[in-house]
């Protein structure tokens, strides 16, 4: 048994004009590299974590065929809510639970098992801007106060997510955890978030998340350990659509 992570497939079965081809060769036919490295590396006792952005259908109807895809994936499948997940209405997860029981698990203001092992997840969110930075010396050139205070509205209300993640999950009697965020846990300026300080707080092992699109954003946010929690980004095109085994 093991558990696998990857994000940002981005399936777009019934929306042909959403294609990824035009991001970059890596994305050319990547729902066939996504498959076959499923079907290469997942058994059918594992467990594998899709961590947000799954299709670009609008509302349901719109994402069946990438849902059904994802079914037949091997293994079971967790599913983390992304940006671009639109068809998954936030009040509405235990009803997608209940429509793909044993099939799907959608990850959302609850908790899945793994062994020993509580997995509390949730969107997450992080100010990517607008702003504007000197990368090069990390200068801020320019800063949009009204797009940070509602980027702090969202932040208040995925931290509640997932603090009731941890909540639901610590009651059961859990205490060792796996946090997975679609967004990564802190934008390029911070060193930490609330989302890093809920991981310390309950002594989460992990932080796995995605979003990170381009090698100019793979380090937009913390990679490998800090403060004693180990950080992985899992995007489809930093992995080629390779799932990481997160623990065996």
């Amino acid at each position: 048994m093991a558990l696998f992570a990857l994000g940002d497939l981005h399936l777009a079965f019934q929306r042909p004009e959403k294609s990824m081809d035009a991001m970059g060769p890596i994305w050319v036919r990547h729902e066939e590299k996504i498959w076959k490295n499923c079907q290469d590396l997942i058994k059918p006792e594992d467990t594998l974590v899709l961590v947000g952005d799954h299709s670009w259908g609008r509302k349901l109807f719109q994402c069946r065929e990438d849902l059904a895809f994802i079914a037949r994936l091997p293994g079971r499948k967790i599913l983390v809510r992304g940006n671009h997940d639109m068809f998954w209405e936030a009040q509405k997860t235990d009803v997608l639970n209940t429509e793909y029981a044993g099939k799907l698990f959608f990850l959302q203001n609850n908790f899945a098992a793994y062994g020993e092992y509580a997995l509390v997840g949730t969107k997450g969110f992080t100010f990517e801007g607008p702003f504007l930075i000197n990368r090069f010396t990390g200068e801020v050139l320019s800063w949009d106060q009204d797009a940070e205070k509602h980027a702090q509205k969202l932040v208040r209300r995925e931290a509640i997510r997932l603090e009731d993640s941890f909540r639901q999950a610590w009651e059961a009697g859990y205490r060792k955890f796996l946090v997975f965020l679609h967004y990564p846990p802190t934008n390029i300026l911070e060193e930490d978030s609330v989302f890093t300080r809920m991981a310390e707080k309950y002594g989460a092992e992990q932080v796995i998340y995605a979003h990170c699109h381009g090698k100019n954003q793979f380090q937009d946010s913390i990679l490998g350990f800090h403060n004693g929690i180990r950080y992985r980004l899992v995007s489809g095109d930093y992995l080629d659509f390779r799932p990481e085994k997160i623990l065996d």
